[in-house]
């Protein structure tokens, strides 16, 4: 039996709620999407990227592809467009799963869709433009379920929020919430501790 079988039934469910820690977007929300690709392994991987330094939007961070909807796209067709540019990833080779509800998410102005996508296998992947992408991730889930890998993420401003640490890699805001989500759902999460740890600020938003 695949692995991804009971997170395939809990997106059929709608078992994964919205994220509401900044309430729902407003009508004239701008769209984008993100996708969530993991490969159909018994120890899935699952893609990330690492934002450019130069970026006006969070840069440095920790992120899934993505970005902002043309004309008449739907959530899924944004987020395999956003990965063949960012990433050079090849559509043909992802399998929709389907979605999560959208996040709202004010700092961007962006209401966005999480897409959950697989693939056979990891294949080499390389940023296309290093303006936007300055590295790409395959981490796999034994990793990043990994209770000593798994804290809660802190700002000086009061924020926490899941966070996950793995080698030298930080992932927290956003993309640590809909991990967050998606391991719970899958059945993946393990029980960890909620050791708090400052987020570095190699991560973030300068």
């Amino acid at each position: 039996m695949s692995r991804l079988t009971g997170l395939r039934a809990a997106l059929e469910e709608g078992a994964i709620r919205r994220l509401g820690q900044f309430g729902r977007a407003p009508d004239d929300a701008r769209q984008a999407a993100v996708l969530m690709l993991l490969t159909d392994e018994q120890d899935p991987s699952m893609l990330f990227t690492e934002r450019s330094s130069g970026l006006r939007s969070h840069p440095g961070q920790i992120s899934f592809p993505g970005g902002g909807a043309e004309r008449g796209e739907s959530p899924p067709e944004t987020a395999l467009r956003e990965a063949h540019e960012e990433v050079g990833l090849d559509s043909g080779l992802v399998t929709v799963l389907g979605m999560l509800p959208p996040a709202w998410m004010p700092g961007s102005g962006y209401e966005v869709t999480p897409v959950v996508g697989s693939w056979p296998e990891a294949r080499p992947l390389h940023p296309v433009d290093s303006g936007e992408v300055a590295e790409v991730l395959q981490l796999r889930v034994s990793e990043l379920s990994e209770p000593g890998n798994r804290v809660t993420a802190t700002l000086p401003g009061g924020y926490q929020g899941p966070g996950f640490r793995v080698g030298d890699w930080f992932i927290w805001g956003m993309t640590a919430h809909l991990l967050d989500a998606m391991l719970r759902a899958a059945g993946w999460e393990r029980p960890w501790s909620s050791r708090e740890v400052p987020v570095p600020r190699r991560f973030l938003s300068r």
